[in-house]
C-alpha cells in the first residue's frame, strides 16, 4: 500500500481529483459529468504521444520530434481522405511516416552516437519543412464528414471509443512493461546501461524499438488529430513534444530514465489537457496555456530532482552509518 501511495499513478490521480475539485469550487459547472468526460476524451491525442514518449524516456533518451510527426501524419492522412482514398490507406500512410521517423531517430542516436536531443531536434526541423513542402503552406481542409465523425463516436455520450481503446492499450503496455523481460528491458537500460549489457539485454535493439514506438504512437495521434479537428494546418503539432514530456513527468516518469509507467503518462495527459479548459472556467484567456504548461514542467522537474537527491543522500548516509557500525574504515 505504501508503495502504491508513492507511485506516480496514485499521485497523478490525486492531483486530478484535487485540481478538479478546486476548480469546481470556483465554478461548479466544471464538475458536470459532460465536461469531465469532454476533458478526458480531449486528452486522447496527448495520451498517445505521451505513451510513445514514455518508452524513450524509460531508456534515458528524449524525442522532441513527436510534435512534427503528429503534424506530418495528420497532413498526409487528411489529404488522402480528402482526395477520396480510404481511411485504412490514410491510417497505413500515417503509420509508415511514424515508423520512418522513428527509424531515422534511432539510427542517428544508437548507431551514430548523436545525442538524442540534437538528433530529434534536427529531425523535427526537417519534418516541419517537409510539411510545408507537402501542403505548399496551405491548410488541408474539406475532410469527409464520415472521417470527422469517427472521433465523436462515444459510449452513450461518455467516453469516446478512441479513448476507451487507448485505455485498453495503456493497460496492456503496463502489464507488458511490468511482467515481461521485453518490457522490463526499457527501464533496465535507462536505470543502468552497463548493468543491462552485463545481464544480456540488447541495449541497441531496445533503444531502436523505443524510438520506433515513439514515432508510431505520434503518427497514430496525428491520424486521430485530423479526425478530431477536421482540418490540418502546417503548424499543427507544435508544442506537443513539451506537452508529452510534461505528461510523462507529471505521471512519475523520470527524465533520467528507469522509473515510471505508461498509466502515469496517460493520467498526466489528462492533467495537461485540462489546463486550457480550466482557464476558460476560471475566466482566464487560453493564451496562458503554454505559460502554465512550461511552469508546471519546470516545477515538477525541480521538485523531482530535489526529492531524488534527498533520497540518494539518505541512502548514502545509511550506508555510511552501517559501515561505521561494522567498524569498517571510512
Amino acid at each position: 500500500m505504501k508503495k502504491f501511495i508513492k507511485s506516480g499513478e496514485f499521485i497523478s490521480g490525486m492531483v486530478i481529483i484535487v485540481l478538479f475539485l478546486l476548480v469546481g469550487l470556483k465554478n461548479p459547472k466544471f464538475l458536470a459529468l459532460s465536461n469531465i468526460f469532454n476533458v478526458v476524451n480531449n486528452s486522447s491525442i496527448y495520451a498517445l504521444v505521451a505513451i510513445g514518449m514514455a518508452f524513450v524516456l524509460f531508456t534515458s533518451e528524449i524525442d522532441v520530434s513527436v510534435g512534427a510527426t503528429v503534424g506530418l501524419s495528420a497532413a498526409v492522412a487528411g489529404s488522402l481522405v480528402r482526395d477520396g482514398q480510404s481511411t485504412v490507406l490514410a491510417l497505413f500512410a500515417a503509420i509508415v511516416i511514424g515508423l520512418v521517423i522513428g527509424c531515422v531517430n534511432a539510427l542517428g542516436v544508437v548507431n551514430f552516437g548523436i545525442p538524442s536531443i540534437i538528433m530529434t531536434l534536427g529531425v523535427m526541423g526537417i519534418t516541419r519543412g517537409i510539411i510545408y513542402v507537402y501542403t505548399n503552406g496551405n491548410w488541408v481542409e474539406n475532410l469527409p464528414a464520415g472521417f470527422k465523425a469517427m472521433y465523436q463516436q462515444s459510449i452513450g455520450g461518455t467516453l469516446s471509443y478512441f479513448y476507451l481503446l487507448i485505455l485498453v492499450l495503456s493497460v496492456a503496455v503496463f502489464l507488458v512493461m511490468k511482467y515481461t523481460r521485453f518490457g522490463k528491458s526499457f527501464k533496465a537500460v535507462g536505470d543502468n546501461i552497463d548493468g543491462a549489457r552485463l545481464i544480456g539485454i540488447p541495449v541497441s535493439r531496445t533503444k531502436w524499438i523505443a524510438f520506433i514506438l515513439s514515432g508510431l504512437f505520434a503518427a497514430l495521434a496525428g491520424f486521430l488529430y485530423a479526425s478530431r479537428v477536421g482540418f490540418v494546418t502546417p503548424t499543427d503539432g507544435n508544442g506537443y513534444e513539451m506537452t508529452a514530456i510534461a505528461a510523462c513527468v507529471i505521471g512519475g516518469i523520470a527524465l533520467t530514465g528507469g522509473t515510471g509507467s505508461v498509466l502515469g503518462a496517460v493520467l498526466g495527459a489528462i492533467i495537461m489537457s485540462s489546463v486550457s479548459s480550466i482557464l476558460v472556467f476560471l475566466g482566464f484567456s487560453s493564451n496562458y496555456n503554454n505559460v502554465i504548461n512550461g511552469l508546471m514542467l519546470i516545477v515538477i522537474v525541480v521538485v523531482g530532482t530535489i526529492l531524488n537527491n534527498a533520497s540518494l543522500e539518505k541512502i548514502r548516509k545509511a550506508r555510511l552509518a552501517a559501515r561505521v557500525e561494522r567498524g569498517d574504515q571510512v
